[in-house]
């Protein structure tokens, strides 16, 4: 008689799982863990916001002005500076959204729901936090004043601004959205298959 047959879904005896066992249960409320960790997500989300304003200040294109005494106008009027300092915004946030996904993922492959609600609102508040803190840093809003300031003929910043704010806002926590999925789909836990009942061949004739 042969020996049992192995069901061609099962891996041979001794090896390793292809997925990382549960963490242990430590007595804590898995609710509680993972709000915890949501809550740890969206407060290091918001810190990385005030990076991404530095970077986009740093990095985006300055449009600049020019004042005759009377009025202010466009250095260059058929520049590109404004909206590449949208286009920097929108690609520092596609790569903090995508960055904050992946070390989600990887430190949390096991979390639910909050995390990935974390995700969105950590994003959209670091996106808002970003905003906030290069217009701050940036020139000064009060261009008439800063044009008086300088004085005619002489070449200044003007504030830096997002004209496709919306967009600027949505592209961090729709890039972390996306990354997160394609990494559960691609490497996340399974959920265990039935075993199957040993099979005995069938007696020799």
């Amino acid at each position: 008689m042969t020996a049992p047959l192995t069901p061609p879904h099962q891996p041979p005896y001794g090896w390793p799982s292809p997925y990382p066992p549960l963490p242990p249960d430590d007595g804590v409320p898995s609710a509680v863990k993972e709000l915890r960790q949501a809550a740890v997500v969206t407060a290091v989300s918001m810190v990385a916001g005030a990076v991404l304003g530095l970077l986009w200040l740093w990095l985006a294109p300055r449009v600049t002005l020019i004042s005759d005494g009377k009025a202010v106008f466009l250095r260059h009027s058929e520049g590109e500076s404004a909206i590449g300092a949208d286009g920097t915004f929108v690609l520092l946030a596609l790569g903090f959204g995508a960055v904050a996904a992946a070390l989600v993922f990887l430190f949390h492959r096991h979390g639910g729901v909050a995390l990935v609600v974390s995700l969105a609102v950590g994003g959209v508040l670091g996106s808002l936090l970003g905003w906030g803190v290069g217009t701050l840093l940036g020139p000064t809003h009060d261009v008439v004043a800063h044009a008086k300031e300088v004085g005619a003929n002489v070449v200044f910043d003007a504030p830096l601004k997002l004209e496709m704010w919306a967009g600027g806002m949505l592209a961090w926590p729709i890039a972390a959205m996306v990354v997160h999925l394609a990494l559960t789909a691609l490497f996340g836990p399974r959920d265990p298959e039935d075993e199957w009942p040993p099979q005995e061949a069938p007696p020799a004739a």
